[in-house]
């Protein structure tokens, strides 16, 4: 899977979509801190155990850089940025059976202004799964980076190339 590239600059606005959500009792908000076994054991369930380890840096920013579904108590998504590395958005997953109801979009939407927020202008989506959702949604363009899966490769700390 590519990695691509999305401007901040105009992200598509979320309050219409918000409202949509919250009229079928579903939320979009930071997780608070105190949840962080929750949403590992959601993540755990429903996706990878990599995704468990990249959420894990989320929850060591002030504040924290994950944001959730949520219906009633239930956790039903998340987004995460500034996990992989700086200016990354991901991992993120809904639950498969809320499906098709804009909580992804909503979720990726609520990252893309937090990493705006911290001053980026574009931001890299590593690993792009749903590359034609992205396109769609934030006009996003895949990064050639070779026969390679970008950062996902790298097994060398680059800054310690210099010291052989």
């Amino acid at each position: 899977m590519p990695d691509m590239l999305c401007s901040l600059v105009n992200i598509p606005p979320m309050g219409d979509l918000l409202d949509r959500l919250r009229a079928d009792g579903i939320t979009i908000r930071r997780a608070n801190p105190w949840e962080i076994s929750k949403v590992h054991r959601f993540i755990r369930e429903h996706f990878t155990e990599g995704w468990v380890d990249e959420t894990t840096v989320a929850f060591s920013h002030q504040p924290v850089t994950c944001y959730v579904a949520v219906h009633g108590e239930e956790i039903i998504g998340f987004a995460d940025y500034e996990c992989t590395r700086r200016n990354y958005f991901g991992p993120t997953g809904v639950n498969d059976a809320w499906r098709g109801k804009g909580i992804g979009k909503a979720l990726l939407l609520a990252a893309l202004h937090g990493l705006r927020g911290l001053g980026y202008t574009y931001a890299v989506i590593g690993d792009a799964g749903p590359v034609d959702f992205y396109s769609k949604v934030l006009g996003a363009i895949k990064i050639d980076i070779g026969d390679g899966r970008g950062i996902y490769t790298i097994n060398e700390d680059p800054g310690l190339a210099d010291l052989k």
